[in-house]
């Protein structure tokens, strides 16, 4: 896991930041402050391509869609084939709190 390399006390400090947002306007205001929009951007971008690749979607669709180029779709799409597990873990969650 290449996240180890990163580990430490701010890594740690950063994330307990996230899991402590209670709601989505807490999320708009903690990422407001904490990146650029673009850096929100390309996140978001990176988690839709995810969407879109586990739907089945093609290149062609999804870079028509989110503008993503081909080398940001073909690093999510190696994360969804040989990472952690997360994209799926979210999308899956995200789909399940949707069907509440």
């Amino acid at each position: 896991m290449q996240i180890d390399k990163l580990r430490g006390r701010g890594l740690d400090q950063l994330f307990e930041a996230v899991l402590s947002l209670r709601d989505l306007e807490e999320c708009y205001r903690f990422f407001d402050d904490l990146c650029t929009v673009n850096e929100i951007q390309s996140l978001a971008q990176r988690l839709e391509v995810a969407r879109m690749l586990h739907e089945g979607k093609t290149y062609h669709k999804i870079e028509m869609e989110t503008g993503a180029s081909t080398a940001t779709i073909s690093r999510v799409k190696r994360c969804l084939n040989f990472g952690n597990d997360a994209y799926l873990l979210v999308l899956d969650r995200i789909k399940e709190e949707k069907s509440k």
